[in-house]
């Protein structure tokens, strides 16, 4: 049977919990705000987040790899700063905006560290790159809420 590496296994299984973190945070983010272009974004990268750690999933189990299940500690205290910075911050839409997008660049930073790895197989570091587009592609066209469509 094939499997990775432990390492492997460890990251791509961390990079799950956070790609289910980020699709619980953008979800909170939706209902924390009322513009509705911003509302419909954070739904869609909650949609997007939850697509990918379904691949994220049938890939580590093509590989016999035991999935871990839920939220991480950080992810859970990320959640909690978006509740706190929009409950305080006088202008919390673009507050939150902007930790969204500070959360997508460390998103494709993880992802390339994984890419990197020599051991990777081509299916899943082509699944890789293909979700670190997704989040780049998003990134090059926001920059401010005023960019939401």
């Amino acid at each position: 049977m094939n499997t990775y590496t432990d390492n492997i296994g460890n990251k791509l299984n961390a990079l799950l919990e956070k790609t289910y973190d980020a699709e619980k945070g953008f979800t909170k983010a939706a209902e924390n705000v009322t513009e509705t272009p911003l509302k419909n974004y954070f739904k869609r990268k909650s949609q997007e987040r939850l697509t990918f750690g379904h691949e994220l999933k049938q890939e580590l189990a093509a590989y016999g790899q035991d999935i871990n299940k839920g939220g991480s500690i950080t992810g859970q205290a990320h959640r909690t700063w978006v509740d706190i910075k929009s409950a305080f911050a006088t202008n919390n839409e673009g507050a939150m905006l902007e930790e969204a997008i500070r959360g997508e660049k460390a998103s494709v930073e993880e992802y390339q560290d994984i890419i990197n790895e020599t051991d990777l197989p081509l299916s899943t570091k082509t699944i890789l790159e293909s979700q670190k587009h997704t989040i780049e592609s998003g990134l090059a066209k926001i920059k401010t809420s005023a960019d939401i469509k």
